[in-house]
């Protein structure tokens, strides 16, 4: 089968674009013929290499995954061969107390798609058949892979861990990310009012288009003091975090008392500083989130279905030209998602 894959680490060019056996699967494992698959910073940091995470060589990428059934383990029920199939892209055991919680991400043998595994830059996938959800023909392969890792991320970042509530106020960094573009429609659905931050005037545009209500260019403004000015100095309740250090101070100094921050992500940088007298005398939080569960991608799926929710999608590449597809990720210069089509 055709691949984009890498043997060592490092830039772009370490990605070759050639043949690789197709992949064997288990009993309880599916053979997808990938239609189309999304990318993620992510990828950017596994072809990087990631410290402590060890990561099989030759590696494929790619964990937004939609394709057809090509080839169903003898354990595997519940799709049918042929069937357009999007892979929820985190992998649990499904017996801890964590998932059976609904909290996959927390359960000790979490994994996902195209990091300890070989994703979706590829012909063909292997993953568990327990990971498949049906799709309707409402979008085309490409729009459905723009959805699962950041709507569900975004989900679980707003919904379940900051109990984003009606009526509340929202700060959503990068209207042209990923996670952004979909945190902004995430926001309006819950009935927030939402603001963002973006890195030009036309993605800023973009974003209010998207449904924001104000965003502002972070290169050419202090978006912490127009958050205050706009809000009579009060703050907002939430701050969807996932820059780092670029950032911090500034999503801390804008959050109202009894704030809530919510990060998932360090494209800046791994560090930032912390001035404990804010988060003391303000009743501060800080939300860790680690993707999110098959449960909230299901609600997110049940809403992109039906139209309250959608993909955001900014460039399509053939496979072969994945590598350009991470430069272009890497320069920013992108509104929503890019993704890499098979065939």
């Amino acid at each position: 089968m055709k691949a984009v894959f890498f043997r060592r680490h490092g830039g772009p060019e370490v990605l070759e674009y050639g043949d690789l056996p197709a992949p064997s699967i288990q009993p309880t494992e599916v053979l997808i013929r990938v239609e189309a698959c999304a990318l993620n910073h992510l990828d950017v940091w596994i072809r990087q290499g990631m410290p402590h995470v060890p990561i099989p060589l030759p590696h494929v990428m790619g964990s937004e995954i939609v394709g057809r059934v090509e080839r169903k383990g003898a354990q595997v029920t519940g799709v049918r061969m042929g069937q357009r199939v999007l892979v929820a892209p985190g992998i649990s055991c499904g017996r801890c107390t964590a998932c059976r919680a609904g909290q996959d991400s927390r359960c000790p043998e979490f994994r996902i798609v195209g990091l300890q595994s070989n994703g979706g830059f590829a012909d063909y996938a292997a993953v568990p058949g327990k990971n498949l959800i049906p799709v309707s023909s409402r979008w085309k392969p490409e729009e459905w892979a723009a959805v699962p890792l950041v709507f569900m991320t975004a989900w679980h970042m707003l919904m379940t861990r900051a109990r984003l509530k009606r009526g509340e106020t929202v700060l959503i960094h990068g209207a042209g990310s990923g996670v952004g573009s979909a945190a902004i429609q995430v926001a309006r659905l819950a009935g927030a009012t939402v603001f963002s931050t973006a890195g030009s005037d036309e993605k800023c545009a973009k974003g209010k288009a998207l449904g924001a209500h104000e965003v502002w260019n972070y290169r050419t403004g202090d978006f912490a003091q127009e958050v205050l000015k706009t809000t009579g100095q009060r703050g907002v309740d939430v701050v969807l975090e996932h820059i780092g250090p670029d950032t911090w101070a500034g999503s801390v100094r804008c959050l109202a008392r009894g704030g809530r921050l919510v990060t998932c992500g360090s494209t800046s940088g791994p560090k930032v500083e912390l001035d404990l007298r804010f988060f003391f005398t303000k009743e501060l939080s800080v939300l860790g989130c680690y993707m999110g569960g098959r449960k909230e991608l299901e609600e997110v799926l049940r809403r992109i279905d039906q139209g309250k929710l959608k993909p955001v999608v900014s460039a399509v590449f053939p496979l072969k030209d994945a590598a350009r597809a991470q430069e272009v990720m890497e320069s920013r210069n992108f509104f929503g998602k890019l993704v890499v089509k098979t065939g």
